[in-house]
Formats: C-alpha cells, structure tokens, sequence
C-alpha cells in the first residue's frame, strides 16, 4: 500500500536530574558536596531510508521517544546521556510542525538526516552549587523535560518528468510503454488511484523517473476527486508531460481540458504553473475528428508549447518523444525543488529570561511561567540554603523590582506557582 501522509508524536528525551550528595570517608569528619550531574537527553533525528517508499509503517507506530539521561549520583559520577533516536523516513519526506504547518525538514537528499528535537539538559548535582558563604547546598537541579511536538510528514515523490491530465487520458499505458512499471490499467476513471514509477531508459543511453500522477480534475486543488491528495507529488518535477485524449470518444474539448488542469496547477502552486510542459495528444490511432487536435495544436503555438502525436496503445510516436524528454531534462536545472525553509528549525528548550508574568487575584501576586518553574524545580524548600539561592534567582530574573512596580507591601502574599510566601521588604 502507498501511504504518502502520516502525523505523529514525537518526543526528545528528558533530562537526568543532578545528585544531592556529600563526600562520606572514615577519618573525613565532614565532607563537601559531590553530587554529579544529570545525564543529557535524547534528540529526534530524521533521516532517510533508502530502502523505504511509503509512509505505511507511520500508521501503526504513531509515538516516537527518544531515550532519558540518567540520573547523577555522588562522588561526582555524572548521568549517563540518552541515545538520540532516528526517525527513519523514505527519500522525499516533508516534515512540518502539525499546528502552524511550518516546514521544518525537507529530507530529499541520499543519507540527508535532520535534528528536529533537542534533548532536555542534565540537571547540575549540588557540588555546581557551593560557595565560599554556601559550603553545604543541600539541594542540586531537576533535569529539564524534553519536548513534546505532534508532526506531519508529506512524501514528495522524487521524479523528473510528471504525467498529468485527466483520468482515463492514457497516462498510465504511456508509463507502462516507455517503463517496466507496470500500473493497473482499466477504461474508467479513477483507474489509477496511487502515483506510479517508473525508469525511462531510451536508445541513447539516457535515463530518468517518470511519475503517472492520479486524480487530476477540475476542482483538485480544493479537495475535489484525488487530486489534493496527489498534487504534492509533481511539485519537484522538472517536466510536466501534459496528457490530453483527442481520439473524440469521451466528448471532451482538448482546448478545455488543457486549461482546467492548468488552472488546477496555477491555483495549488504558482511555481508549479509555470513548470515547462509538453502537450502529449493520445489515441491518435482512433483519432475521430482532426478538429480537436487542430484546435489543441493552435493553443500549443499560441502558448508556446511543444506538442506530440502519440498512440499509447500501439506505441506510435512514444520513442521520438522520449527522446525529446532526455534532451529537453539536460537543459533544465535540478535547483528549486526542496521546500523553503525560512530557517533552521530546531526545537530547543531555551526560555526567554522574561518568561512569567504577574497578576494580582484575589489579593494574592501571583507569579507563574516557565522560568518561574524551571528555578523552582532545582529547589529543595525544607532548606534554608536552597531557598536562599532561590530568592537570589527571583531577584536576578526581576521579578522583586516588578512586585515593588505593582504596589506589593510588606505582609502581602506572593505565590510562585504552587508555593505561597509572605513578602518583607529586604
């Protein structure tokens, strides 16, 4: 089965916490601190499988967990780091943050590998915490969480030259002609209901992959038919090999035709509008009225577009337009079809300094945010030491200078997240 969609959790590993620890020896009467610090976690990594081509194993495993650091300990051992964990996709992938759609890898490269999640940081052991005035700090620091991020992965197949047009057009014969693929083939629409691949191999010796893209009809690029589904697969295509059927059989106008499935391309991507085509005019062998090819010919000249007369079915025609591809693909760059990527995209665990805030409820300062969080995990609060290094944290952050700001007086309640305390002016 083809599955070029999936979303799923992945998370890094959380980081160990630091050791509270003192140096115990016979004849040693009291020794110092010497809790080690909390091993690092593990990072999500994306890369690629070259032995993978669909997105099928994503729709059984939807968790991914990278490996926790492990926990310091005393006489200065420090934690064991989290192994990273590799995510691994097939060639073509798209990777993008679930809630704002941001792109955040694109792994269209051989052996291209993308770190999305960082590991949470080992906590620090108490011995990171003595001082001249602080010699027994009896508490050390909580490893910091990992992150926890829902994502899409879109696979973007990777071919050269893309067969579009409208079902039942003869896409899928011309691949089965010119490639050893070997798709299903029947006369109705919709017979193709998956992209197919192929190597185009002509007498020359040149080769390239040529992609039969499915579900292509007007009203595509918003969700009508398969084509939404589908869309994705030609945007990093060099060429486009615009299929039309001008045998007279279906009824159809070839003029029409061309200009509702590129409209359907202008409106997904305006990029992909502009994409050099050839018009491919199919089943000229029971070809009932010239008219519609001559027409069809007209719109190439006018749109400057070069056009071929082939058969499919007797396979009129199918070299010399090969040929033509080969040639035409030498010319044509292979830049511009990755994804834009604003920046480098790596989810970190590195918080503003200003990462709280104040409100006054019921007459309680409340003091709440990640910052606020993070000190407070480091502190032991039946320590006086700790809860020294605590207040000295909350100054350097400022939150003193803005309760003084907000009219805070001596005797209030300040509550920093769940912990309350009664304010005195230093």
């Amino acid at each position: 089965m083809f599955v070029d969609y999936a979303k799923i959790i992945i998370r890094s590993g959380d980081g160990g916490n630091g050791a509270r620890s003192f140096r115990r020896e016979k004849y040693v009467a009291a020794g110092g601190p010497d809790g080690g610090d909390g091993g690092k976690g593990g990072d999500i990594i994306f890369r690629v499988d070259p032995d993978q081509n669909t997105l099928i194993d994503f729709r059984y495993h939807k968790k991914f967990k990278a490996e926790n650091g492990e926990n310091g300990s005393g006489s200065n051992c420090y934690g064991k780091s989290g192994k990273d964990l590799y995510v691994d996709v097939p060639i073509g992938t798209v990777v993008k943050d679930a809630s704002t759609g941001k792109v955040i890898a694109d792994l269209s490269r051989e052996k291209e590998e993308k770190r999305v999640l960082q590991g949470g940081r080992g906590g620090k052991g108490n011995a990171h915490f003595a001082t001249s005035t602080r010699q027994v700090p009896n508490f050390a620091q909580e490893g910091e969480k990992g992150i926890e991020l829902e994502v899409i992965l879109e696979l973007k197949l990777l071919a050269d030259v893309g067969l579009i047009g409208y079902p039942n057009v003869g896409k899928s014969t011309i691949l089965s002609r010119v490639t050893s693929a070997r798709p299903k083939i029947a006369n109705y629409e919709f017979t193709t209901i998956q992209p197919n691949l192929g190597v185009v191999k002509n007498e020359y010796g040149d080769s390239f992959v040529m992609a039969d893209i499915p579900g292509i009809i007007e009203g595509a690029s918003s969700g009508v038919g398969l084509g939404i589904q589908f869309l994705r697969h030609i945007e990093r295509t060099r060429l486009l090999l615009h299929v039309i059927d001008v045998s007279g059989f279906s009824g159809r106008d070839t003029v029409k035709d061309f200009y509702t499935i590129h409209n359907e391309l202008k409106k997904y991507s305006e990029k992909l509008s502009k994409r050099k085509q050839i018009i491919v005019a199919n089943k000229i062998d029971v070809m009932q009225d010239e008219n519609q090819y001559k027409k069809l010919e007209d719109l190439a000249h006018k749109e400057g577009l070069e056009i071929f007369k082939v058969s499919a079915a007797t396979g009129l025609g199918l070299k010399e337009l090969m040929n033509v591809v080969a040639k035409e693909l030498k010319t044509l760059p292979q830049q511009d079809i990755k994804e834009e990527i604003e920046e480098d995209v790596v989810y970190t665990l590195n918080h503003k300094k200003d990462d709280y805030t104040i409100t006054i409820q019921d007459g309680v300062y409340v003091v709440e945010g990640e910052a606020i969080e993070k000190i407070l995990r480091r502190i032991n609060m039946e320590d006086n030491e700790s809860l020294y290094y605590f207040q000295k944290c909350i100054r350097n952050l400022g939150v003193e200078d803005k309760l003084k700001a907000m009219g805070i007086k001596e005797g209030d309640t300040v509550k920093f997240v769940i912990w309350e305390f009664e304010w005195y002016n230093s």
